[in-house]
């Protein structure tokens, strides 16, 4: 069954970022001149993606108001001519068919992936975190719809991090993909690129070699370990392609760590089970991601990403990067000690 739908969880609290997120959620602090969520709708819509679940809460009505059209606004453009703003704000109204549910508390991913069973039903589905940028220039999503159209089951995307980063994440034990089965798609559709495997579970350096997306089995996933006990340095980011029996297994999956339902314990219940029974189970496989990611959840990574597309913006960068290579060179906030 084709993927058709996108679940985006934005329920959290934001409060790495509070007092900013006290009114306004953090999905939607922008990122240059649009707000991070829309960054993450763009890509699901990019994807063929464009049935889209918003799983909120009650203080995230602004989130579903950005993606409606707003009258007012683009009528006052119109006055004034204003063709390229008006573009803009009517682009974020036509990205993709959005739609809405509430988490009632935070009760953890799991919980919010739960949340989207009746608007999902029976179908696979993809998940994408609200505060998780993936470049436009990197498809990762579609080479992880791919990846799911060969082998079904769920597929998680995985990269590469500094072994002491690795408590911060939901970590893999990976092995060498299995053969897929042939698949129904145009040989166009499945990039060369997912059929690539790692031969062992071993570590790899982080930064990778920035080479192909390889595909791996994921024998088992712990979330956020101590660095010691970590299995690998292959972290979980925020984007999944998942089978609607995930739904069963979140509803029986007990509160893990922080006292909440963890989606990675779930998968680790598809993986073990796969384990088992690779025949009968629902294989679980990882894309190992090498491109370019932007964690706009974490302050300082946030205003990497403001600066990195800012100075690639072909409207902003030609005045903006100048300025920041003057600045630099100038010895920053040093010179003004």
């Amino acid at each position: 069954m084709p993927v058709t739908k996108a679940v985006i969880p934005a329920a959290g609290l934001g409060t790495r970022f509070l007092p900013a997120t006290k009114s306004v959620p953090k999905e939607m602090l922008p990122v240059v001149d649009r707000p991070a969520i829309e960054y993450v709708v763009e890509e699901a819509s990019r994807a063929g993606l464009r049935d889209v679940l918003l799983v909120t809460s009650r203080t995230k009505k602004a989130i579903e108001d950005h993606f409606d059209r707003e009258g007012d606004v683009e009528a006052a453009l119109e006055r004034k001519g204003d063709k390229v703003r008006l573009e803009r704000v009517r682009a974020s109204a036509e990205l993709a068919e959005v739609h809405s549910v509430r988490q009632p508390s935070p009760r953890g991913l799991g919980h919010a992936v739960l949340c989207a069973s009746a608007h999902v039903g029976d179908e696979p589905f993809a998940v994408l975190l609200g505060d998780d940028l993936i470049d436009e220039r990197d498809p990762l999503l579609v080479e992880m719809l791919a990846v799911q159209e060969r082998h079904g089951g769920a597929v998680v995307a995985l990269m590469e991090v500094p072994e002491e980063a690795v408590s911060m994440y939901g970590v893999a034990t990976i092995a060498p993909a299995a053969a897929a089965p042939a698949s129904t798609a145009p040989a166009s559709a499945v990039s060369a690129a997912s059929a690539a495997s790692v031969a062992s579970v071993e570590r790899v350096p982080a930064g990778g070699s920035g080479g192909r997306y390889r595909t791996v089995r994921i024998t088992d996933l712990v979330e956020k370990p101590p660095v010691d006990q970590a299995p690998s340095n292959l972290a979980v980011i925020g984007r999944y392609v998942l089978p609607a029996e995930i739904f069963d297994v979140l509803r029986a999956t007990p509160p893990g760590r922080g006292d909440e339902i963890q989606l990675t314990d779930a998968l680790r219940t598809l993986a073990e089970r796969a384990g088992a029974d690779p025949g009968a189970e629902i294989p679980v496989h990882g894309v190992v991601f090498t491109g370019r990611r932007y964690d706009t959840g974490d302050r300082v990574d946030y205003l990497k990403a403001v600066v990195r597309l800012a100075c690639e913006r072909p409207d902003l960068g030609p005045e903006f990067y100048p300025w920041l290579e003057e600045y630099v060179a100038s010895g920053g906030p040093k010179a003004e000690c």
